[in-house]
């Protein structure tokens, strides 16, 4: 189970972390070493420049989730428009056309599932039968070598874009924020936290939840743009929905 696919529980679990690493500061500066007078121009400068670290992280891991998640929409555009394509293009068949056609409609759901479906227990169930159609697909056009050859040509490179736009999509859905770069980002808020809490000058647990709340906030949007199933700003399969609809229409 990846945890990036809970953003609610990246937000729970990094406010806390950050919290009682602020707190951990505040319980060096006051049981151990204090900060002196004398110190405090050079810790600012420590400070300083570790949350300006800190923020460009965050930056450049929210531009790519955003990315990812742009990246997910238009290649659900891009699926949608090759199914209704080749299916406008199998009419040119001299037979079989019904079957082929259905065979796309029954493809089409089977995608419709795939950017619906929450849990990972049904996802294997879908791969095992969006699989199973293609071969029959591919078969189906196969099947018509008899057909003038540019009809041919033009039906195997239709039902080309469709299983590659199938390929393309999965690949863009194993595309998220590598571990290491979460890792980082951890390790630097941690920092920060810890730096406030150590240089505060007051003891308060009302103001050392500022910063985590903020850090945590942000972790959670990321995670929850990054996250394809889990989060909740998902792909709708807006395309491929109103696709359905024109091709189950009687």
């Amino acid at each position: 189970m990846d945890p990036m696919e809970f953003p609610v529980l990246i937000f729970v679990s990094s406010f806390v972390v950050l919290f009682f690493a602020a707190e951990a500061g505040n319980f060096l500066r006051t049981k151990i070493r204090p900060l002196n007078e004398d110190e405090r121009e050079d810790f600012g400068v420590v400070l300083g420049a570790t949350l300006t670290l800190l923020g460009l992280l965050i930056g450049f891991s929210f531009s790519m989730a955003i990315n990812r998640y742009d990246q997910r929409k238009l290649y659900e555009e891009a699926e949608a428009n090759a199914i209704g394509t080749e299916y406008l293009r199998v009419g040119l068949l001299s037979a079989d056309v019904s079957k082929v056609r259905e065979l796309l409609r029954a493809y089409l759901d089977q995608r419709i599932l795939f950017y619906t479906t929450r849990h990972e227990g049904g996802l294997a169930k879908i791969n095992a039968d969006t699989a199973t159609l293609q071969n029959e697909l591919w078969l189906a056009v196969q099947s018509r070598r008899a057909e003038p050859t540019a009809v041919i040509v033009l039906m195997v490179t239709g039902m080309n874009d469709v299983l590659n736009s199938q390929g393309y999509t999965q690949a863009a859905w194993w595309n998220r924020i590598p571990v290491a770069a979460w890792a980082l980002m951890l390790a630097i808020a941690i920092c920060c936290n810890a730096l406030i809490g150590y240089g505060a000058r007051r003891t308060g647990w009302r103001l050392f939840m500022i910063l985590p709340m903020a850090v945590a906030i942000a972790f959670f949007l990321i995670a929850d743009l990054d996250s394809p199933r889990g989060g909740a700003i998902r792909v709708v399969p807006q395309n491929l929905l109103a696709l359905a609809h024109t091709l189950h229409q009687p």
